[in-house]
């Protein structure tokens, strides 16, 4: 499996390509970051997100992008322009028919280091690890999108079963003889 994982940002999008299955070693492929400068307006920014991750999807055609689900942040300013550039790299993805998954900042970290609560370096040192890196990459961004990549290659198998587990679930209700109404009289 190939991902592309996303770090949502407006300054700096991150984003990184990892390829292989849950089990085995993992390749990164590529990873870097999407600036876009911060006194710009907003308008010619969400463009150039939307052109660098353009770039990444032509470049390394991904089977599913991975997006860091956006949560609630103190700064509304910083959290929307979180969320305008996630939509912007789900836009991008969707238009290709690309499947998206989302992913918390605490389940990411959960999956690449064992702590829901890991902080940057963390997370920094165990995608070098993870991916036998000669050192993290840089900026912290570029090393969240891989953990993106990381986790969701990690925990598709498992969501993919419990997805099957329900739609058959709902299929089988679906089929199942529903009781008729008896009609009778009544004395």
């Amino acid at each position: 499996m190939r991902v592309l994982g996303v770090d949502p940002g407006l300054t700096r999008c991150g984003v990184g390509v990892v390829e292989g299955v849950a089990g085995r070693p993992l390749t990164m492929l590529g990873v870097g970051v999407v600036r876009t400068p911060p006194g710009d307006d907003i308008g010619p920014r969400l463009v150039a997100v939307e052109r660098g991750i353009e770039e990444w999807l032509d470049r390394f055609s991904p089977e599913l992008v991975a997006v860091e689900r956006v949560f609630s942040q103190h700064n509304v300013r910083t959290v929307m322009g979180t969320a305008q550039a996630s939509a912007v790299a789900m836009l991008c993805a969707s238009r290709r028919g690309i499947p998206v998954a989302l992913h918390t900042p605490s389940e990411v970290k959960a999956a690449v280091t064992g702590s829901g609560r890991a902080d940057k370096d963390q997370v920094g040192a165990m995608v070098t690890r993870l991916l036998r890196l000669s050192a993290p990459p840089k900026p912290a961004d570029a090393a969240d999108a891989l953990a993106l990549a990381i986790c969701h290659i990690w925990r598709a198998p498992a969501q993919n079963r419990l997805q099957q587990a329900v739609a058959r679930s709902r299929l089988q209700q679906t089929a199942a003889p529903q009781p008729s109404a008896v009609k009778g009289r009544t004395r």
